[in-house]
């Protein structure tokens, strides 16, 4: 064998090598780069995924926050609204019940409660009390039920009061309080939904 043969032989084995190496080397540099590269990817996707579930969180709690900010606006418009609604309501109730107090059938009622009293207290002794304003119809309330009835030192807005001082019972038949029952009791029915205002 010549020496170029031999060094063509050498030049040969020296440039496999190289080659191998060389190819192992960007193989194995390759494999690496992937790796790195899904481990980057996977990384990410979770990093990803967390910040979308953090916004996503943050977002709702937002619109939580905006929606409870809604609804606590929308009960006291509702609730002011019902408030002026009540005070309409009663004020014409009020108006009803004083042009009802010039009728013939306010006097009836007056007898009535008065009987209705005067049967309650039995054989005990019973005061009868009238508004100031209704004086007008004591005498004849009088003659008509057999009660003395008293004038009131206070305004009470119509209807009669009782009292049984040997049993200690008040009857309060009068407008005011029947009023005040009601405004206390009165709730809005809004489509089967029962809302008093005070929510």
């Amino acid at each position: 064998m010549t020496i170029d043969l031999k060094l063509q032989r050498f030049e040969e084995i020296c440039l496999g090598d190289a080659k191998r190496q060389y190819d192992e080397a960007v193989s194995e540099y390759t494999d690496r780069q992937e790796s790195l590269f899904d481990e980057y990817q996977k990384k990410a996707k979770i990093l990803a995924e967390q910040h979308l579930q953090a916004e996503t969180e943050k977002i709702r709690r937002n619109l939580n926050r905006e929606l409870s900010v809604n609804q606590i606006a929308i009960r006291r418009t509702c609730s002011q609204k019902q408030a002026m609604l009540r005070e309409e309501l009663f004020a014409k109730l009020r108006q009803k019940l004083k042009r009802f107090m010039e009728t013939s059938g306010y006097e009836k009622l007056l007898e009535h409660q008065i009987r209705q009293a005067k049967e309650f207290a039995g054989g005990d002794e019973i005061h009868i009390y009238m508004d100031p304003a209704d004086e007008r119809f004591r005498d004849i309330l009088s003659q008509k039920t057999g009660c003395e009835i008293r004038i009131s030192q206070y305004p009470f807005f119509g209807g009669t009061r009782a009292v049984i001082s040997s049993r200690n019972i008040l009857i309060d038949n009068s407008f005011e309080t029947r009023l005040k029952d009601a405004e206390e009791n009165f709730q809005f029915t809004l489509g089967g939904w029962k809302h008093d205002g005070n929510r």
